[in-house]
C-alpha cells in the first residue's frame, strides 16, 4: 500500500463496520497507518486490522468508548506510541436511535450526546497537540442528513450532529494557524447494515425520493472522507460536505 498518505497516521473511531470500516481501509490503501477503534465488537475491529495488514498496510486495533475521557486519552497515547503521532482524526463513532420526544429520557438524550458530540470534543482535544507537533493535520467528523431535513423520532441524534457541525466550524477557525483542517461529512441514505436500535430506515430516505435513485455506498462516503483528509482537500476547512444523491440541496 503506497500513496498520497504515506507517512501519515490516522485514528478512525467506530471503525469496525460500515462507513468506519471502509474509511479505515481507504486511508490505509493510500498509505496511512491506521488505528482502528471500536467500542464493543472486538471481532469486527480485529477483522478490519487483518484486512489492512493482509494488503501490506499498517494497522492496530484498540477498544475504547469515545465518550470516556480516560479511555480517549489511552487510545490517543496508544496510537502515538504505536505509530509516532497522529495526523488524521476521523470521528465516526455515534449511536443511532429512534425514540419519540415524549418517550425520550434525559439519560438517553445524554447518551447520544456523549458519543457523537462530546466524544468528538474529547478526541479533538487529545489529538490536536500531536497534529501541531507534526506541522498540521485534518479532523473529519461524521454528521448526517437528519439534522438538515428534520427526521421524526431522532431529535437527540439530530441535535448531536448539529452540534458536531458547529464544533467543526469553530475549530476550523481556531486551529487554522496550526494548519489543521476541520470538516464534516453528512451522508444521506447509505446502504449499510443497520443495528436493531437504529430502527427502520426513515421513509424520507427511501430510494424513490432520492434524485439519483439509490442509496450511497460506503465506498462513496469513505472517498469523501479521504478527500478531506488528504492533500487534495488542503484548502477546505470549516465545511459540511453533503453526500446524499441530491436528496438535500445546500
Amino acid at each position: 500500500m503506497a500513496g498520497a498518505l504515506d507517512g501519515k497516521v490516522a485514528l478512525v473511531t467506530g471503525a469496525g463496520k460500515n462507513i468506519g470500516r471502509m474509511t479505515a481501509l481507504t486511508l490505509a490503501r493510500d498509505g496511512a497507518a491506521v488505528m482502528v477503534n471500536g467500542r464493543s465488537d472486538q471481532a469486527a475491529v480485529d477483522s478490519v486490522v487483518a484486512e489492512i495488514t493482509a494488503a501490506g498496510g499498517r494497522a492496530k486495533g484498540w477498544m475504547a468508548d469515545a465518550s470516556d475521557e480516560a479511555a480517549v486519552a489511552e487510545l490517543v497515547e496508544a496510537t502515538a506510541a504505536e505509530f509516532g503521532g497522529i495526523d488524521i482524526l476521523v470521528s465516526n463513532a455515534g449511536l443511532r436511535r429512534q425514540t419519540p420526544l415524549l418517550e425520550l429520557s434525559l439519560a438517553e438524550w445524554r447518551e447520544i450526546m456523549s458519543v457523537a458530540l462530546e466524544g468528538a470534543f474529547l478526541l479533538a482535544r487529545a489529538t490536536v497537540p500531536s497534529m501541531i507537533g507534526r506541522g498540521g493535520g485534518a479532523i473529519v467528523a461524521m454528521s448526517g442528513i437528519s439534522n438538515h431535513v428534520g427526521t421524526p423520532n431522532r431529535c437527540h441524534v439530530s441535535a448531536s450532529k448539529a452540534g458536531l457541525e458547529g464544533l467543526m466550524r469553530s475549530l476550523a477557525v481556531e486551529l487554522a494557524p496550526h494548519r489543521i483542517r476541520c470538516n464534516c461529512v453528512a451522508p444521506g441514505a447509505v446502504d449499510t447494515r443497520r443495528g436493531a436500535s437504529a430502527g427502520a430506515m426513515p421513509s424520507t430516505l427511501a430510494d424513490d425520493g432520492i434524485p439519483l435513485g439509490r442509496k450511497a455506498t460506503v465506498e462513496e462516503i469513505a472517498a469523501t472522507v479521504r478527500y478531506l483528509a488528504g492533500p487534495e482537500g488542503a484548502y477546505v476547512t470549516g465545511q459540511t460536505l453533503h453526500v446524499n444523491g441530491g436528496l438535500y440541496l445546500t
